[in-house]
């Protein structure tokens, strides 16, 4: 894998090199944490910040960075709480810049200011009101501190200052806008509507009149917001010839990891929450839905988020209360490639920013994708976990029919009694909407209209006993997510107590038939295939199930309002391979979700 540094990427990754490579000693102890107020691009000027802002607030301090600039920041505070505290009241008051922030101290190098000091360690107390410079005798009534007197800046400065802008200063500040959230459109320093409301919203939200021209102090402060942002997660390019793919990447927060086709692993770093995938495969829109239903059985994808899968492509999202995660892939010329990201909940507005890097920035180059067989992966890894990644499972997978051309389908009620979210084959998600626990149906309705290959007709009355059935079911659940046809005989109307509540089977199914539907020789379906009981004072024989009788489910729908129709017995019997077509068709696997 080879690594692409862009001029941005270059910068970003020195000012982390002092933390993550040990290049330098931090003075600033990591346990503290600083209010950042300004950075410079020269010591001679950061010293003439710093000595300006000291004269009017306490705990004034100067940082070298790693990527050449310097940081004048304002502590340190013993915590995040007091920090925060701080940094709103002295916004309130105007004594700082509206853009000053918590800063990483892990980020700091060298001492600068105050000169020849050892490094400020002392936590400075709470306060709500600017950090007045401490005095032997104050005065009784001493005025309340305010920030360094400011040259003005008209807009006839701004106006000028930007005209000085070459191509490369005007498509930084759009990058910034588009980090900070505030502009979409594409990357070429023309500044048209788009780029001057944006440039408004921004100066609105930072309490200054909303003009759309920045004043050259306004533009200091965008712009390093942003590399300060940048040099905190270290945004790198990354140009990985294995999957094909180049990207800009958090290389402060992720590293990467191993090739485990169809992905390429980066992990996090330093517990920081942030884990993502490259992912890169060859394949159709079959495999392309395929990697869909995937995504989402992945245990850092919540269940809960908007899906959309297109002929060419998918966006899956996913949050709860501890980890969001996003997914894209797209289908060109036979190379599906996206990726996945997943972070904690509480990092929410930094992700949105990383993710809006990741998605401007991805582009797949070449032919090349991963080889499925540069890592090799034996049965039992495929089949319990996914290239090191845990796999949902689902509480239930077992089975059900379609009864209608709409996608209406019935199972076995106790597949979906202690749901909290039940889908349908490849992922899409149903609801009950009719059932009856005793009779044992219920009736599921899919969240999408479907056009099922085929669908069942149903029996007016049961055949009969001792004919030919079979149940259509998927037997191995997610292991093996095809139907299959178990064939066995209709024994009775009545179960082994008298009830007609349920009727006999001599067929030996496994767990996950139950919901299926009991085909006649006919092709008529006869019943819903019932869960086996579990009863430990009585074990039944090998091979003696039990099913719903379909006439009497059918008759409870109808009654309902439920548009299903019934037919007689037909004569005669129909091949296995005409009943296994007519099984396949109807059957959808049903799984339900704690």
């Amino acid at each position: 894998m080879q690594r692409m540094r862009n001029g941005v990427a270059a910068l970003v990754l020195a000012a982390a090199a002092g933390f993550w490579l040990g290049a330098a000693p931090v003075r600033a102890q990591t346990g503290q944490v600083w209010i950042q107020i300004e950075a410079r691009n020269t010591l001679a000027s950061a010293e003439d910040r710093a000595r300006n802002w000291a004269g009017n607030l306490q705990g004034v301090t100067g940082f070298s960075l790693a990527s050449g600039w310097y940081a004048v920041a304002v502590g340190p505070f013993a915590d995040q709480a007091t920090a925060e505290a701080e940094l709103a009241g002295l916004r309130a008051s105007g004594a700082i810049p509206a853009d000053s922030f918590l800063a990483d101290p892990r980020l700091f190098r060298s001492q600068f200011w105050p000169a020849g000091a050892p490094g400020a360690t002392a936590p400075l107390p709470p306060s709500t009101a600017p950090l007045a410079t401490s005095v032997e005798t104050p005065a009784p009534a001493a005025p309340v501190a305010t920030a360094p007197a400011q040259p003005t800046e008209t807009l006839a400065d701004a106006r000028r200052d930007e005209a000085e802008l070459g191509r490369d200063g005007r498509m930084d500040i759009q990058r910034a806008l588009q980090w900070v959230g505030l502009y979409s459109a594409g990357i070429d320093g023309a500044f048209g509507p788009g780029t001057r409301s944006s440039i408004a919203e921004w100066q609105g939200r930072s309490g200054q009149e909303e003009t759309g021209v920045l004043t050259p102090s306004q533009r200091r402060s965008l712009i390093e917001g942003w590399r300060s942002d940048l040099a905190a997660i270290g945004l790198e390019s990354v140009r990985d010839e294995e999957s094909g793919i180049e990207i800009d990447l958090p290389l402060g927060l992720v590293g990467f990891d191993r090739y485990t086709p169809p992905f390429a692993q980066y992990a996090e770093k330093d517990d920081s929450g942030v884990q993502i995938w490259l992912i890169s495969q060859p394949g159709d829109q079959e495999a392309l839905y395929g990697l869909y239903d995937l995504i989402q059985t992945l245990a850092v994808m919540p269940a809960d988020g908007p899906r959309n899968r297109r002929p060419r492509g998918f966006d899956i999202t996913g949050g709860n209360a501890e980890i969001e995660s996003f997914a894209q892939a797209d289908l060109n010329q036979g190379r599906i490639q996206g990726f996945v990201i997943t972070a904690r909940t509480a990092d929410a507005t930094r992700t949105a920013r990383i993710l809006q890097a990741m998605k401007s920035s991805f582009r797949p180059f070449g032919t090349q994708v991963l080889d499925p067989g540069l890592v090799p992966l034996d049965d039992a890894t495929r089949a319990g976990l996914l290239t090191g990644i845990e796999i949902k499972k689902p509480e239930i997978a077992a089975s059900g029919f379609y009864v209608s051309g709409a996608g209406l389908v019935l199972t076995a009620a106790g597949n979906v009694a202690t749901c909290s979210k039940i889908t349908l084959d490849a992922g899409i998600e149903a609801s009950v909407i009719a059932q009856d626990a005793v009779a044992g149906w219920a009736l599921l309705k899919p969240a999408a209209v479907l056009a099922p290959q085929g669908h069942a007709q149903l029996a007016a009355e049961l055949p009969v006993a001792g004919t030919q059935a079979a149940v259509a079911g998927f037997s191995f659940g997610t292991d093996l997510p095809l139907p299959t046809l178990t064939f066995g005989r209709y024994e009775a109307p009545v179960a082994l107590d008298g009830s007609t509540a349920r009727a006999r089977l001599s067929l030996g199914a496994l767990p996950g038939d139950a919901g299926g539907p009991v085909i006649g020789a006919d092709g008529l379906v006869i019943g819903i295939l019932q869960p086996a009981q579990a009863d430990p004072t009585r074990v039944l024989p090998e091979g003696v199930s039990f099913m719903a009788p379909i006439p009497a489910v059918a008759a409870a729908l109808v009654a309902t309002g439920t548009p299903l129709a019934t037919l007689p017995p037909a004569p005669g019997q129909m091949a296995a391979e005409d009943l296994t077509v007519i099984g396949n068709a109807m059957a959808v696997q049903v799984a339900c979700w704690q």
